[in-house]
């Protein structure tokens, strides 16, 4: 596998791999008893709540294309583009709760593997990232190999992380109304509350059939009053999604912080419906307002007309990163620990290339990052 961070967010323990079929690579009994463990599916029941009737009649999901494969000879260099989202494994544990396969578009593997910890070595010498690479054997072909690529970034303290200044952009339209969406949004923002300093500034805006700035930048340390402001959210209305995001980048840019954190944070099911619907229009808009210094990462929620689509999109051209939050469990993982740790940008626009020797190597796949 191959894996890493793109765009404007930091790396943080990212994974990558390559199928190959070599001429000359030996691996350990160790390192193929390691694969065999990991293709087996984990416990998957993480929801804090019972399982529910799963209605996904109106979900959306990008085309996911196949990676061919490559002759070595032909074209020995490997060259992508890679982050770190993990959306992808906590949407198909949904899916799979309810005793369904998940689409096949939503199933991607880079997600599915960079969910997970890894015990990488941490950089040394002052260089921004580790790189570990493993080879084992293919449980899926015979003679076949499996190398594995991942790069982990320099661990930073939360307390040596320098001042955030955070938009939180809240979907309050009628579709965010059920337990998954909403009253699951307030919870995360309490974790995510919880965990701000003095130095660090929020503002809230909300959208449904409008926007509207519901918090205005206040500094960190006022936790109860941005808690109030996030207790009395309500859903009602349509979803106008597009004059949001422009408000919520004015407010990030009224409040920059110079070599600081200037991040909006995006929690929706994604199903807008007033505005700009069309995904490559607001990409557009979003890539441009980039431009500005402030990135964009999008907390997804609910089932039935999630849409991941979009959301994906969104992140990828506001530099930011791409989560699913389906239970309290989950959302204590990613706004305690991941997305914290992908606030700090370690490199920008992040590209992988690999070389593989012809006289080793015959041809190879990229499996995820297609």
């Amino acid at each position: 596998m191959l894996g890493g961070s793109a765009n404007d967010t930091a790396i943080s323990d990212a994974d990558m791999a390559y199928s190959a079929s070599p001429s000359a690579i030996k691996s350990s009994r160790s390192a193929h008893a390691r694969a065999s463990s990991m293709m087996r599916p984990p416990m998957m029941r993480s929801s804090d709540e019972p399982a529910r009737p799963l209605v996904t009649d109106r979900e959306e999901y990008a085309e996911l294309p196949s990676s061919p494969v490559h002759l070595t000879a032909e074209n020995p260099v490997s060259t992508f583009s890679i982050d770190v989202d993990t959306g992808a494994y906590s949407n198909i544990r949904r899916f799979l709760n309810h005793n369904r396969l998940p689409p096949r578009d939503a199933v991607r593997i880079e997600e599915l593997v960079n969910y997970f910890d890894y015990d990488y070595p941490l950089s040394h010498n002052g260089t921004p990232f580790s790189v570990s690479t493993e080879v084992f054997d293919s449980p899926f072909k015979k003679d076949a190999k499996i190398l594995k690529i991942a790069l982990r970034a320099d661990d930073r303290k939360a307390q040596s992380m320098p001042p955030a200044n955070l938009v939180f952009l809240i979907d309050v339209s009628g579709s965010m109304h059920e337990d998954n969406k909403l009253p699951l949004v307030k919870q995360t923002l309490h974790i995510l509350t919880e965990q701000l300093r003095p130095q660090d500034r929020v503002a809230i805006v909300t959208y449904a059939s409008g926007e509207k700035l519901a918090l205005p930048s206040t500094p960190g340390d006022k936790k109860a009053e941005i808690l109030r402001v996030v207790d009395s959210l309500q859903a009602r209305g349509a979803t106008a999604g597009e004059q949001a995001i422009q408000m919520a980048y004015r407010e990030a840019e009224k409040s920059y912080i110079k070599n600081g954190i200037n991040r909006i944070i995006l929690a929706t099911d994604g199903d807008f419906n007033v505005g700009i619907r069309d995904r490559n229009a607001l990409t557009a808009m979003v890539a441009e307002k980039r431009k500005s210094g402030v990135s964009l990462s999008a907390l997804g929620f609910g089932t039935g007309n999630y849409n991941e689509a979009m959301m994906e999109k969104i992140a990828d051209a506001g530099n930011g990163n791409f989560f699913y939050i389906d239970s309290r469990r989950e959302a204590k993982k990613v706004v305690g620990r991941e997305l914290s740790a992908t606030l700090m940008t370690v490199a920008q626009d992040v590209k992988i290339q690999v070389e593989f020797n012809p006289a080793t190597v015959r041809e190879y796949r990229l499996i995820g990052y297609e």
